[in-house]
């Protein structure tokens, strides 16, 4: 069975930097590009950044650009995010995603990813 977990969630103050994690198990995963997510209260699940496995491109939501990094290591199944400079419309609930096969639709796009993880709450206080 497949399973997605984040950790590194929290509560912090504006201007203060976390670090999520999320890492993939499972014999039958596979990934070729993982990227997080995140859901406001109230709000649609929005796209914050991913990562290709074939060239390690990047590719970011225009509010976290400069602030926040995607990395990760395909070999071990785990991606990070480096968030810095948080603001107080940052929190949320992110979600890590893999996508596994083929897919047309862009890095954006929810639809692109085939596994979930949970969800891990992000709070920043003004």
């Amino acid at each position: 069975q497949v399973q997605l977990v984040e950790s590194g969630g929290g509560l912090v103050q504006a201007g203060d930097s976390l670090r999520l994690s999320c890492a993939g198990s499972g014999r039958a995963f596979s990934s070729v590009a993982m990227g997080w997510f995140r859901q406001a209260p109230g709000k649609e699940r929005e796209f914050v950044a991913a990562i290709s496995w074939s060239d390690g491109s990047t590719y970011y939501t225009d509010s976290v650009k400069g602030r926040f990094t995607i990395s990760g290591d395909n070999a071990k199944k785990t991606i990070y995010l480096q968030m810095n400079s948080l603001k107080p419309e940052d929190t949320a609930v992110y979600y890590c995603a893999a996508q596994s096969t083929y897919s047309t639709y862009d890095y954006s796009r929810s639809q692109r990813y085939s596994y979930w993880g949970q969800g891990t709450q992000v709070t920043v206080s003004s």
